[in-house]
């Protein structure tokens, strides 16, 4: 069932912090083309995350580290053209905000002036506050991403549970904090214990989407392609899949074969 026409209003950050007042939960997906994304929006979905796991779900890599600026442009572009309500967050890309804040801003006007997206993600907390306050002064909203962070995959050594000793689970909730009082509009959490992103979610004004990260949160996210069932090889504890589209894709695929290899198709209907 698609959303109804009374219901295509725009979805903005005013909406998400009204939804967290009124303890109406966000829903998320990622979409990286303008196919998918029509079908995500026209779904009903509150905000479509142009991630840069397109790196992994669309360019076959196995870190989201090699995607460009450039190559995540593309993919928002796509997406903002096909989308009429959902809220379109782009992520900055590794490598394009963590040197200095000039060089993030110069990255945000560049996303948010080529894409014509509504705001964008960035990885961290204290380390890169400098950069997140350079593209908030210049009227970009920014959300934040804490907890399991791709982008730092080579310091974590793998993609397990964070924040799961108490150190890390004290500067995750300073961290917090730190990006709400900046001014950020809500925050990712990955990967960490329920009960920690639960006091966050808490004691935050601005809603927390979770991912793997409990349903004490004020929404949640996912892989738009694991939500379908598309990537057979990937099964994280978190995902819950809605259908099997890997299946009945490749069956669509062998019957076209099998139909091409007969001379069934095209039929006489299907020819000129």
């Amino acid at each position: 069932m698609s959303i109804s026409k009374k219901d295509l209003k725009q979805i903005t950050t005013s909406t998400l912090l009204e939804m967290k007042k009124l303890g109406n939960k966000i829903s998320m997906l990622t979409s990286y083309d303008y196919s998918m994304a029509k079908i995500v929006d026209k779904a009903g979905i509150d905000i479509i995350l142009v991630g840069d796991s397109a790196a992994n779900v669309m360019a076959g890599y196995e870190t989201t580290l090699p995607i460009t600026l450039d190559m995540m442009i593309y993919h928002g572009a796509s997406v903002v053209r096909a989308a009429e309500r959902a809220l379109i967050v782009v992520d900055l890309p590794f490598g394009t905000y963590q040197s200095d804040p000039l060089q993030a801003l110069h990255s945000a006007v560049r996303v948010m002036k080529e894409t014509g997206a509504h705001a964008l993600k960035l990885e961290g907390g204290e380390e890169i506050e400098e950069s997140i306050q350079k593209i908030l002064n210049a009227g970009i909203p920014v959300m934040g991403h804490l907890g399991l962070t791709p982008q730092s995959i080579n310091k974590f050594g793998g993609y397990g549970l964070r924040a799961k000793e108490e150190a890390e689970a004290e500067k995750l909730k300073k961290d917090a904090k730190l990006l709400e009082d900046l001014g950020c509009f809500s925050i990712v959490l990955e990967k960490i214990p329920s009960k920690l992103a639960q006091e966050v979610a808490q004691n935050a004004h601005i809603p927390i989407i979770g991912i793997g990260a409990g349903n004490q949160v004020d929404g949640q996210v996912l892989v738009a392609q694991d939500l379908f069932g598309m990537n057979i090889d990937f099964k994280p504890k978190f995902v819950r899949r809605y259908a099997d589209l890997n299946e009945i894709m490749f069956n669509a695929v062998q019957c076209y074969i099998d139909d091409i290899k007969s001379g069934n198709f095209p039929s006489e209907k299907e020819s000129f």
